[in-house]
C-alpha cells in the first residue's frame, strides 16, 4: 500500500479514466455519446435564443479570463462579410465590386469625393 501511495505522488497522474486518455480518444468517446443521445431523443437541442445566450456567456467568460480572440481590422472585415453573406442565403455578391471597394477603409468605391 505504501508503495502505491509513493508511486501516485511521484507521477501525480493516474493511467485510468477519461482524463488520462489522449484528446483524440476523448473526442471520439464524446462524439459517440452525443450521437447516442440524439438517437434516443435525450439530447438538448438549442433554439436560436438559447444558442445566442450561450454564445454571449461564453464570450463574456473568455474576455474576463483573457482568452478571447482579439480581431484585427482585416479579420473583422472578413467575419462581417461572411456574416452578411450567410444572412442573405449566401447570395450576397450581387454588387460584389461595389461592396468590396466601399467596405475597405479608405476605399473610394462609387462614391465621389469633393
Amino acid at each position: 500500500m505504501e508503495r502505491q501511495d509513493q508511486n501516485r505522488k511521484d507521477n501525480q497522474t493516474s493511467n485510468r479514466g477519461f482524463a488520462s486518455m489522449d484528446q483524440d480518444r476523448q473526442r471520439e468517446i464524446a462524439s459517440q455519446g452525443g450521437k447516442a443521445a440524439h438517437e434516443s431523443g435525450n439530447a438538448h437541442e438549442f433554439d436560436s435564443e438559447e444558442a445566442r445566450e450561450a454564445g454571449r456567456k461564453g464570450g463574456q467568460a473568455a474576455h474576463a479570463s483573457g482568452n478571447a480572440h482579439e480581431f484585427d481590422s482585416e479579420e473583422a472585415r472578413e467575419a462581417g462579410k461572411k456574416g452578411g453573406q450567410a444572412s442573405q442565403g449566401g447570395s450576397g455578391n450581387s454588387n460584389k465590386s461595389d461592396s468590396d471597394e466601399t467596405g475597405k477603409k479608405g476605399g473610394s468605391g462609387s462614391r465621389s469625393s469633393s
